[in-house]
């Protein structure tokens, strides 16, 4: 009897073992998929799923986080995902050519400037240009201390805008 119950467990085991195998290497296929998409497609991906959809509760933003500027004439009532989702790639692209200055980590630049605002990493009037600009600026690309660095809200750190954060950085930057 108690090798019976022996070889049913060891068998048991077995097809467990096999079983979550085969389901972590599934996991890595998809999350490998990621990384065989074109950059500005990972950019546009990953900041559609941190935004998350904002409706008429979330104004001045609509869609997928766009901020409506004056004399826009967008409505969260009417907008569609399909034109959200077209919105947000233009804006990515606006804030691509803001940072075209710095080659390969212009869209990395695009997607933090999307979250923060460009004038946080560029600085303006009484805010002073970022340290990771100014690191970029002086040719050095070591700036994954500087880039999760925005992740505070309201001056306290937090923890879901250091993930958003790390995401970004291991989906767009090239070493």
């Amino acid at each position: 009897m108690m090798r019976v119950f022996t070889a049913i467990l060891c068998s048991l085991l077995a097809v467990c073992s096999v079983s979550a195998q085969i389901n972590r290497q599934e996991g890595t296929d998809k999350q490998a998929a990621i990384y065989r998409l074109p950059l500005m497609e990972r950019a546009f991906l990953c900041t559609r799923y941190f935004e998350g959809w904002h409706d008429q509760s979330c104004y001045p933003y609509i869609g997928w986080g766009h901020r409506l500027q004056p004399g826009e004439r967008y409505s969260a009532r009417t907008m569609t995902k399909r034109q959200s989702d077209a919105l947000l790639r233009k804006d990515l692209r606006k804030f691509c050519a803001m940072f075209r200055q710095f080659g390969k980590d212009s869209l990395l630049l695009a997607t933090l400037a999307y979250n923060v605002g460009p004038y946080r990493l560029l600085g303006s009037g009484k805010i002073p240009k970022s340290t990771l600009i100014r690191k970029l600026e002086a040719g050095d690309r070591n700036i994954y201390r500087e880039y999760i660095a925005f992740c505070n809200y309201k001056g306290k750190r937090h923890s879901m805008l250091l993930k958003r954060r790390k995401a970004e950085f291991a989906l767009l930057y090239i070493p």
